[in-house]
């Protein structure tokens, strides 16, 4: 918690100084009112008193409790400012670090445990300071503060005072024992329902089309189930709280009035006059301290959870990024091309390499294609070149300069990437193709129509509503699989990239569109550098070379001809997808 809270700027720290300094003025004004209390007590019961001096002491008791409601509501004023800010920061904070992670990153903490984290999460810290900071300023001091008042005033009731906060100290110390290891599993409960959800609503389709509504339906009952039950098992829990806190509270007044009767009997008009204002205030100072430690039973309610969420978010925060950034600014005499120096790769915490000893150079304008049955390496070796994953052992080369040296901004302006699962944004068709920063001027619109063209897609933009400012729904849900990849294709190609970067990217598309743009896309890439990974011979029949990668290992590198004649796992792949005949005629 104290090492998530390191994060406190100059201005929240200004304004915790300011909540305390108005939680003490509050205290000060609520304790001054018992002696005012006490004041009109003896005031009642002296015979030479006016009624103008009970008015005055009642005029200054009323000055006392209007200054704690105004200091009480400026406190909460600035303590909600303090929380909303600092929420917002730590919310900036964990997205900033979490784009800089990389896919092992992203693996070992979860999509839907990242989520909760940012809101969830940011969410039980913000109630701690919004409706927590105030009580763990004002509690301690309050308690200590009326402890003092009562000092030396009664032996006996100040006993009657000590056996309630014991009684209520040990009552919290259960409390936390008991649900704090249970809050921490609930934040595990709650990324597991954030998990199922995010899964049932991305799969809907799938659900839908295999009548699976009722085995999703059975696992969320589970995970709500169990989320369910823990946080009853909490609240069970908190429930011992307000019943004892009443008892304390009543006890205890009821137990100085009590001995206070037996102690007035024996004394004085006087001392009785005297014991009977001190017991008066005695009783206010002692529900003050109960009151404080009432305060901190609140805090403890929150705390146990927030203190499980502040360590979740300080993983986030601390953890190591794999994929470090270098210094390299870009600026290279070679151009467009990509070298693999024997590079072997396993993935975090693996014990069996995915890659191994993988050599090869593509120059500018050349084209590379890499094929291999399914798991053979190729998606992992094609990550490689834009820093999603590090080489665990030799070198990737771009333009002469090994990639862990770029500083990753320099070396993705370089490189026009589409991935395996064409990816599109909440946005529009010109939104979605000229989308990021390629270190030069935002694609115009002529620009994001000429890439649109080459990919294929004009036709289906133009029959959209609004063409090019069409709308795009969150993952592309309105527009079809192949529309997606000719969008995908189309934004790499509005970059303007050294090096083209196409994984497995033309599988959506019919083998005639698949043709026609990947000659378009020829004729447009001349002078940059492609890598394409493809499932297809037919996609990579006329690439300058093709690797072919088996069980992670190159198993042959040449044309296609080439190939045919001297690659075994090559000719086995194409005699699957061609005939002789037509491998022969290619």
């Amino acid at each position: 918690m104290l090492k998530l809270f390191k994060n406190f700027t100059k201005k929240d720290k200004l304004i915790i100084v300011i909540i305390a300094i108005l939680v003490i003025g509050s205290v000060w004004l609520d304790l001054k009112m018992p002696e005012y209390m006490s004041e009109i007590t003896k005031l009642v019961q002296t015979k030479d008193s006016t009624l103008k001096e009970i008015y005055k002491s009642g005029g200054f008791m009323l000055l006392c409790c209007t200054g704690s409601l105004i200091c009480e509501i400026t406190c909460g004023y600035f303590t909600s400012l303090l929380s909303a800010n600092f929420s917002k920061n730590i919310r900036r904070k964990i997205f900033a670090k979490v784009e800089s992670f990389g896919i092992a990153e992203i693996k070992k903490f979860s999509t839907s445990s990242l989520i909760t984290r940012t809101t969830n999460d940011v969410t039980q810290i913000e109630m701690l300071l919004a409706m927590g900071l105030h009580m763990m300023i004002k509690s301690p001091v309050m308690a200590i503060w009326a402890v003092t008042k009562i000092i030396g005033k009664s032996g006996e009731l100040s006993l009657i005072t000590a056996a309630g906060v014991v009684i209520i100290v040990l009552t919290n110390l259960f409390i936390i024992k008991t649900v704090t290891p249970r809050f921490e599993k609930m934040q595990k409960l709650t990324d597991n329902v954030n998990g199922v959800t995010r899964e049932n609503l991305t799969g809907i389709r799938v659900i839908r089309a295999f009548n699976a509504e009722r085995f999703q339906k059975n696992r969320f009952e589970k995970v709500n189930s169990d989320l369910t039950n823990t946080q009853l098992a909490n609240q069970k829990t908190f429930a011992i709280m307000d019943p004892m806190m009443n008892i304390v509270m009543h006890f205890q007044s009821l137990g100085i009035y009590f001995i206070g009767a037996l102690i007035i009997m024996n004394l004085g008009m006087v001392d009785k006059i005297n014991f009977f204002s001190n017991m008066v205030v005695f009783s206010s100072y002692g529900m003050q301290v109960i009151i404080s430690f009432l305060m901190l039973t609140f805090i403890f309610m929150i705390l146990p959870r927030a203190e499980v969420s502040a360590k979740r978010i300080v993983e986030v925060l601390d953890e190591e990024v794999s994929v470090k950034d270098g210094e390299f600014d870009g600026k290279t005499e070679e151009v467009g091309t990509v070298e693999f120096k024997n590079v072997s790769f396993k993935y975090p915490d693996a014990d069996e390499y995915i890659l191994k000893n993988i050599s090869f150079k593509v120059n500018k304008g050349e084209t590379i294609a890499f094929i291999g049955s399914t798991g053979s390496g190729k998606s992992t070796l094609i990550n490689l070149v834009p820093r999603l994953y590090d080489a665990t052992d030799g070198e990737v080369l771009i333009d002469g300069i090994n990639v862990k040296e770029y500083k990753l901004e320099s070396l993705n302006n370089k490189i026009g990437y589409v991935p395996q699962k064409a990816v599109m944004f909440t946005g529009t068709v010109h939104s979605n193709v000229s989308y990021g920063d390629n270190g030069k001027k935002e694609p115009s619109i002529e620009k994001v129509k000429e890439a649109v063209k080459i990919a294929q897609g004009t036709d289906f933009v133009e029959k959209m509503d609004k063409k090019y400012e069409a709308h795009i729904a969150r993952g592309g849900t309105n527009i079809s699989g192949g529309q997606k990849q000719r969008l995908a294709i189309a934004r790499a190609i509005a970059r303007d990239p050294e090096i083209y970067i196409f994984d497995d990217s033309f599988s959506a598309l019919d083998y005639k569109t698949d043709a026609t743009l990947r000659k378009k896309l020829k004729e447009y890439t001349k002078d940059a550098t492609s890598l394409i990974v493809a499932q297809r011979i037919g996609t990579i029949i006329n690439a300058d070379n093709i690797v072919v990668l088996d069980k992670g290992e190159c198993v042959g590198i040449g044309t296609h001809k080439e190939l045919l004649k001297t690659c075994k796992v090559y000719k086995e792949i194409a005699l699957s997808q061609l005939s002789e005949e037509e491998l022969n005629n290619a």
